[in-house]
């Protein structure tokens, strides 16, 4: 074993999310309901940690969208199960909030074929994750976020750090104690949750990927509210990009105005698809033009707006 390998094996000796967790010792010998039963009562624990990170991610959230307000984006990097809820994330927002796909970015190291098949050592390169951020063209208006629930990956370290060269706003999320990452100093927000030793010692995948689609969707859903893509619990700036999303506009115009289903339906088809129009034609008995002028005074916000 030589030097480096040997200071890896060590850092990894001391990882969380490597040791043996005490409460599943002999899941090896239980039932399919014990089984189940014991990944739930460990899975119970991931909500309780990210609980502590709350006023952090909170922090985030106010950053993330007034960076996408002023023009910037937000960038995911990650590896293997990481890289793969980053891009889930980013993946949703256009079809929910309506955004541009460049506005919410998801990167993984290995790239596109790494989503569906693991690419052996992809995430084993500083240099690679830097390539990603140079790129990507970050700059000073974006805020990057890397993923690594160990912590220690060099391909998310690489773009984190290259970010944060490029003045680009820094943050992590990892299911480690924010004392392992190296990189912290560069870190503006570093969302830590140390969720413990995994059902199965070092799956990651289990308890640490829960933890992190947890702070996931906290980190885009938060900021769309605070872009005004959400009316009382309700998104608002939904894309019409298929039928059922066609049917759910109808029903959320119906939902929030008590219309009728025909009405919905021609006031969608005045605005070309457009809801957040729609629910204001309706609500202030205004013509198509003065609702986009209300909400266009009212940065987008629809309860501002009526």
């Amino acid at each position: 074993m030589n030097r480096l390998d040997r200071d890896l094996f060590d850092k990894l000796s001391v990882l969380l999310t490597e040791q043996r967790n005490p409460e599943t010792m002999r899941i090896d010998m239980a039932g399919s309901y014990e089984i189940v039963k014991q990944i739930n009562r460990e899975d119970k624990k991931v909500a309780e940690q990210v609980e502590y990170k709350l006023p952090v991610i909170a922090e985030a959230v106010e950053t993330i969208a007034l960076k996408i307000k002023e023009g910037g984006r937000l960038l995911y990097f990650g590896a293997g199960t990481s890289g793969r809820l980053g891009i889930l994330d980013a993946s949703e927002c256009p079809p929910t909030f309506g955004t541009a796909p460049d506005i919410v970015q998801g990167f993984i190291a290995g790239g596109k074929e790494a989503v569906f098949v693991s690419q052996e050592g992809a995430e084993d390169s500083l240099s690679t994750g830097r390539e990603e951020v140079k790129k990507a063209k970050v700059t000073d208006k974006d805020v990057v976020v890397g993923l690594a629930a160990s912590g220690r990956t060099p391909y998310v370290h690489g773009a984190v750090l290259e970010a944060k060269e490029r003045g680009a706003i820094t943050a992590f999320i990892t299911t480690v104690s924010a004392d392992q990452v190296d990189i912290r100093d560069e870190i503006d927000f570093m969302i830590d949750v140390p969720v413990g030793p995994e059902v199965i010692m070092g799956s990651t995948r289990m308890k640490s990927g829960t933890a992190q689609k947890m702070v996931l969707n906290m980190l885009s859903t938060g900021a769309m509210i605070r872009l005004g893509k959400v009316y009382e619990n309700v998104m608002v700036d939904l894309q019409l990009s298929n039928k059922k999303l066609e049917e759910r506009a109808k029903r959320i115009v119906m939902l929030l105005t008590d219309c009728t289903y025909e009405t919905a339906e021609n006031i969608l088809m005045e605005t070309d698809g457009h809801v957040k129009t729609a629910l204001v034609m309706i609500l202030t008995n205004s013509t198509r033009a003065e609702a986009e002028n209300r909400l266009a005074e009212n940065n987008g916000f629809v309860r501002a707006s009526v």
